[in-house]
């Protein structure tokens, strides 16, 4: 049985301006929470690492076992965020992300 267009929520890259792309809208909404929870609004931020390993104890049970496939959902967040400005990237190497 295939999920209805209802389960899904339209999501841009920073990377490449006016496309979008459909992601399961539950996941989605759980690491965008998660993730706006971990991050800090002081520059230069935290690494993409940092914020995984303070973002997955905020997700519900069973959803990302062991942190499987949690890397993926939170680029997609990421991107989507860094597109919508509500996130930002530091010029620092490893790359770091704050709130604006």
């Amino acid at each position: 049985m295939s999920k209805s267009s209802e389960d899904k929520v339209d999501v841009e890259n920073i990377n490449t301006p006016g496309k979008t792309s459909r992601v399961g809208a539950v996941k989605y909404w759980e690491v965008r929470e998660a993730m706006l929870a971990a991050m800090t609004k002081d520059a230069p931020g935290n690494t993409f690492a940092e914020i995984k390993a303070a973002t997955l104890p905020g997700l519900p049970d069973g959803m990302f076992p062991g942190g499987d496939k949690l890397g993926w959902w939170m680029k997609s967040v990421q991107l989507d965020l860094e597109a919508k400005a509500i996130i930002k990237r530091a010029d620092t190497k490893p790359l770091r992300f704050f709130l604006t």
